[in-house]
């Protein structure tokens, strides 16, 4: 399934980059993009533009004969919040480690937005703190809002080391005045039982189901466009997959 998410992804922003739409885009289009050589997951995208005609999410589009009839494995909600349970109550845990983690599979943060997050990114106002991601801050629920608030009091003492032009990263890397690099924060998320890719991907269909359109687009920093196709596929075709995926296997099993 991870595949199957980042070639769709992909997509979408490219289309939002071309000015396009699932809806809009034609055959030359998907032929324009078809032919450049950068192109990742070409077959994953294959599946999910076919998966997308046939939930008319598109129209007039041909890329193959398969079809692509929605994800490969069910979206892991319950592992999402025991992970996020373990990761805001287990203090042995490193705390940068912790607020990486809950970043990621609470709100589908991307590894690379999480390294670039500075502490001027948290905003703390008497007992609220909020965080920005895209282009509106975020308030955050009380046991993460300590966690940050623990994190940045750290990052500030250790920046008044530095150089006065020092930024202060919430992630400070090896090297000085660097953040911590996305491979370095994605192995320490695995070595704490996160898996980036797969974890961030059941955030991001579950958040689709749950938040409107824009305020999706504002806190992942995406396209309006793109979150409004991510909610349309996760609120209502995932949710019939699997309920035709579990009647299927009911029938099966009575039979």
């Amino acid at each position: 399934m991870r595949c199957h998410v980042t070639a769709a992804d992909n997509f979408l922003n490219w289309l939002t980059g071309e000015g396009l739409t699932l809806g809009t885009c034609t055959q030359p289009d998907l032929e324009r993009w078809m032919a450049d050589s950068t192109v990742s997951y070409r077959d994953e995208t294959g599946h999910f533009i076919r998966w997308s005609v046939q939930h008319r999410h598109a129209r007039d589009l041909t890329y193959g004969t398969v079809r692509w009839k929605g994800p490969l494995s069910t979206i892991d909600s319950e592992k999402r919040w025991a992970d996020a349970r373990r990761l805001l109550n287990d203090d042995t845990l490193p705390t940068p480690d912790r607020v990486a983690g809950l970043l990621l599979i609470l709100y589908a943060q991307k590894i690379a937005t999480i390294s670039q997050l500075t502490v001027d990114d948290v905003h703390i106002d008497n007992d609220t703190v909020s965080i920005t991601f895209g282009t509106s801050p975020v308030v955050l629920p009380a046991p993460l809002a300590d966690l940050l608030r623990e994190l940045v009091t750290i990052r500030r003492g250790k920046a008044k080391i530095g150089t006065p032009d020092n930024v202060p990263w919430l992630f400070p890397g090896g090297r000085p005045g660097h953040p911590l690099g996305d491979d370095r924060i994605g192995q320490r998320l695995h070595k704490i039982g996160i898996r980036p890719k797969q974890d961030r991907s059941t955030a991001l269909f579950t958040l689709a189901t749950e938040l409107p359109a824009a305020i999706l687009a504002r806190m992942l920093g995406v396209h309006i466009k793109v979150a409004v196709q991510w909610q349309q596929a996760s609120a209502g075709d995932w949710a019939a997959y699997a309920a035709d995926v579990s009647s299927r296997a009911e029938h099966s099993d009575n039979g």
